[in-house]
């Protein structure tokens, strides 16, 4: 049949197919090569380029966007070009194959390349890429022409892929070719036979593998001319052949390695794991001690080190966030118009008229500076050559810097105020610690003992109801810690389904625009005046409510300097600048009040107390709300309780006390009767009272801190054994 090609190719057929996935990972994405239409390149056979001879024609490329490039193909009248005509008009081959260069390479995806030239393969790692239509010549003087039309894909072995780099840019190569895995023993060994030792050294080795010969031969090399006292000689040439001089050597008695060896340390090399291991394996053979020496140093997987940092993404929030004052003295002047007395007054006639009154606050906050400081000596900055370590440097002090301005910011410096170091606050007076008059403090109020669900509900209700004294800028945003977040989004409701299934939804209930976690506000407290101890959980604020101050003058900057007595290079990062809230109650402050909590139990009747078993002393002891009720046995002759005689006999009713915080003060006194007023300190848990009447009370009184908790426990319900009974 006719067919009209361009300028009636030997055959054409498909160079590369876009969006197909190679055996090599890569997919070519469409128009990666559109560059390359109407390009003419090379044909060749499986990539070779070594070998002139293996030029077997050209190829026209026609970049298709729909599929990928087609390749017009013209066969020349070489012997080796006409051989491969033959074996394309047979079909014994079709598959096609690319070299590229200048590849944009992402994720595996390329999206540009040039091709260099198209191979004839016996497989194609791209399983598209074939020949479709072969033309035969059959009267050149009618013009006419007939094609053998090729459908479907080549057979795909299942070869190894192999890559190759030979262009000499510094750009990504792409080989797309299968190579068969292993010739023939017969025509292998044949080809051994031919080859001189140098044939297989420039054409077998890799270039790693040669620059191990060479470092293998010169170290033998060096050590016999330093025996024998002369120069080593110029490494550099004997690198260009490491043959031209080997029957020199072996006549000056230097050993070097002959192809032998060099073959049983490449045998070995897939036994052993590497190349490594096989050559230390044969170094007795050839006498290099520590050849471990001559391998490269390891080397950084990345640019510079990696520094090991705390999560910062909210050190950004926070110094994006506030706004900043030109000067670096900020000073807040406020009218107190909530007292009664400037509230509009109705008027009596002949009455007198007074005047409206109101308070004038103000606050005035100075700058401070901030800085870091970093020194090194200037011969370590110059024998380190991997990385710049000055830049990476700057780039830590920045980090750090910021981090300390976001911390001083929101919760202070942390430091103790009589350190040296310390940021003083009232210079950037932190949120979690300002005056009542910007800040609202709420006391999220659980027992010690609480379970995280009840503490994570505890926040919640308590962060909605302060809503109502928030009058900062805005929706604000929450600051907290990582841990709380988790336990409110793992909140169930009563049938165990999520109450809060993401983080939008947790927003919506606490009214606010962002939670944003905190690393270091994990585990804090501060102590009252009161000496009350809270501990951070939240902090809901506009950050634009709050403002830095910093004039031209103490402006961030960075300062370098060479001190030449030392040989040190000193660098400063050093800023001066004020930081307050501006608005009244524009935060809220979300700490947690410990309750403290008593346990009150009876204890148990296999147990000794000051000498007697506690079932001689009671049975059936039960304690309410606010009763104890049971039998206390009559006893007599109890020494260990007291020394005084009277007070051996009678009733005793023993218990055991604990209370939350562990450090918590217990203090109990029986109400009524001749111990009244002379309450005791119960240290150990342990206590024992003697009961003389229904009548007494217990009352049990816990401190902790500025938090107390009192108990009163009746004996009303208790039966009191005689001794006749």
């Amino acid at each position: 049949m006719g067919l009209n090609l361009k300028e009636n190719p030997d055959f054409a057929g498909w160079a590369t197919v876009y969006n197909v996935k190679c055996s090599d990972g890569r997919t070519l994405k469409p128009n990666s090569f559109k560059d390359c239409d109407g390009i003419k390149v090379p044909i060749v056979y499986n990539h070779d380029h070594q070998d002139i001879n293996g030029v077997l024609g050209h190829a026209y490329l026609e970049n298709r966007a729909d599929r990928g490039v087609y390749a017009y193909c013209y066969l020349n009248d070489t012997e080796n070009g006409q051989a491969a005509k033959e074996m394309v008009k047979h079909g014994d081959i079709s598959a096609l194959s690319i070299y590229a260069n200048k590849l944009k390479e992402q994720a595996g995806n390329v999206y540009h390349g040039m091709i260099r030239e198209v191979s004839l393969v016996l497989a194609s790692a791209n399983p598209k890429a074939y020949i479709d239509t072969v033309l035969t010549h059959s009267d050149p003087e009618t013009d006419e022409w007939e094609a053998e039309m090729y459908f479907g894909e080549p057979i795909d072995t299942n070869i190894e892929l192999q890559h190759s780099d030979e262009n000499n840019d510094d750009s990504n190569d792409l080989q797309h070719a299968d190579e068969p895995k292993e010739e023939p023993k017969e025509d292998k060994q044949m080809a051994k036979e031919d080859r001189t030792i140098e044939d297989i050294f420039n054409e077998d080795f890799t270039d790693e593998q040669k620059d191990v010969v060479y470092a293998i031969v010169g170290q033998a090399v060096e050590d016999a001319l330093e025996e024998a006292g002369e120069d080593g000689g110029d490494e550099e040439d004997m690198k260009h052949n490491a043959f031209d001089n080997y029957d020199q050597y072996e006549e000056d008695g230097i050993h070097v390695l002959s192809h032998s060896e060099i073959q049983d340390i490449f045998k070995d090399a897939p036994q052993t794991g590497s190349l490594r291991s096989a050559v230390l394996a044969h170094t007795d053979d050839y006498g290099i001690e520590n050849i471990d020496y001559l391998f490269p140093d390891a080397k950084l997987n990345a640019d510079d080190p990696q520094f090991i940092r705390r999560k910062d993404d909210w050190v950004a929030k926070v110094m994006s966030g506030v706004s900043h004052n030109p000067f670096s003295r900020i000073k807040s002047i406020f009218a107190d118009i909530t007292e009664d007395d400037a509230r509009a007054k109705g008027y009596i006639k002949g009455n007198y008229k007074k005047e409206e009154v109101f308070r004038l606050l103000k606050r005035k906050t100075e700058p401070t500076t901030v800085y870091k400081k970093q020194k090194f000596d200037r011969d370590d900055i110059a024998d380190i050559t991997d990385f710049d370590v000055v830049a990476m440097v700057k780039k830590e002090m920045r980090w750090m810097y910021d981090e300390e301005i976001a911390r001083a910011i929101l919760v202070g410096d942390g430091r103790p105020a009589s350190s040296e170091d310390h940021i003083d606050e009232t210079h950037i007076r932190p949120i979690w610690k300002e005056e009542d008059l910007f800040t609202v403090r709420k006391d999220v109020a659980v027992a010690a003992n609480a379970t995280a669900d009840v503490k994570a509900k505890t926040f919640i209700k308590t962060a909605i109801k302060a809503r109502k004294d928030y009058k900062g800028s805005g929706n604000p945003v929450l600051f907290t810690t990582e841990d709380l977040l988790t336990d409110m989004l793992l909140l169930e409701d009563g049938i165990g389904h999520p109450m809060y299934d993401t983080e939008e939804k947790l927003r919506t209930a606490l009214r606010v625009s962002e939670i944003i976690t905190v690393p270091v506000m994990e585990g804090l407290s501060r102590t009252t005046d009161k000496g009350e101890t809270k501990n951070l959980l939240g902090i809901i604020v506009n950050l634009n409510d709050y403002k830095v101050g910093t004039d031209r003058q103490g402006q961030l900057n960075m300062f370098d300097d060479f001190d030449i007595d030392y040989n040190k290079m000193i660098y400063l990062m050093e800023g001066r600048m004020s930081g307050c809230l501006v608005k009244p109650f524009s935060a809220i402050v979300l700490e947690e009040s410990i309750s403290v909590t008593l346990t009150v139990e009876p204890t148990s009747p296999n147990e000794t107390r000051y000498g007697k078993e506690v079932d001689d002393l009671q049975s059936n002891i039960e304690i309410n709300s606010d009763s104890i009720m049971g039998t206390l046995r009559y006893v007599t002759g109890y020494t260990g309780f007291s020394g005084d005689p009277a007070l051996q006999s009678g009733n005793f009713l023993a218990l055991d006390l604990s209370a939350t915080p562990v450090d918590a003060t217990i203090q109990a006194e029986v109400i009524g009767g001749d111990s009244e007023g002379n309450p005791v300190t119960v240290d150990d848990g342990v206590l024992v009272i003697r009961v003389a009447d229904r009548k007494q009370k217990l009352h049990i009184k816990v401190t902790s801190d500025a938090n107390v908790i009192e108990k009163t426990y009746r004996f009303g319900s208790l039966k009191l054994k005689t001794a006749s009974n």
